[in-house]
């Protein structure tokens, strides 16, 4: 079974935030850092992985990230704090 997943990047002074969807989380990431893509995270250097979670259904996560991508600053800061309080970059968790 396939997994998807949703996920929010910042850049370092975490001025701006991406969220996306991806079915290879590490991948995207690795893209994301090395500015392999052109588009909005390379014009603002978004690098950072700060918050993710994964689905087996495409639909749902589609659907996960348009509701993400609705929400106000304040309500998804409190989505990360819930999941990673320091803003660490997780990517090395994933690898």
């Amino acid at each position: 079974m396939k997994n998807y997943y949703v996920y929010m990047m910042t850049n370092k002074s975490r001025a701006t935030l991406y969220i996306g969807v991806t079915n290879d989380l590490m991948r995207r990431v690795y893209e994301h850092k090395n500015n392999l893509v052109d588009g909005f995270t390379k014009k603002y250097n978004i690098n950072q992985l700060v918050y993710y979670e994964s689905t087996t259904n495409i639909e749902s996560a589609i659907l996960r990230e348009k509701q993400l991508k609705k929400w106000t600053r304040k309500k998804k800061e409190v989505l990360v704090d819930s999941f990673n309080r320091e803003w660490v970059d997780l990517y090395g968790s994933i690898i």
